[in-house]
């Protein structure tokens, strides 16, 4: 399965504020969190499970599920977005 969208590379300085703060994705969009160098924590707000994200541990991000990202050092990572299920792309 691919992608219909994949960011641009991020760093800790060029990561958007509001990837920092609560917020959900949209109906019947998922999102993978790709860590390329570092870690990163991945939030779930709803149920409070917390995912520390390495480059062989991506973040799977459910379709309107609230989450934020904190990051760590030195991080690079890019954001992928399907519009279904991509849990056999991980």
């Amino acid at each position: 399965m691919k992608p219909y969208r994949i960011t641009s590379e991020f760093n800790a300085i060029t990561l958007p504020a509001g990837l920092r703060q609560r917020h959900a994705t949209k109906a019947g969009v998922w999102a993978v969190i790709r860590i390329l160098e570092g870690t990163a924590t991945l939030v779930y707000v709803d149920t409070g499970e917390v995912r520390h994200l390495t480059p062989c541990e991506p973040g799977l991000i459910k379709p309107e599920q609230t989450h934020y990202l904190k990051l760590s050092g030195l991080v690079r990572l890019k954001l992928e977005f399907y519009d279904s299920d991509p849990v056999h792309s991980l």
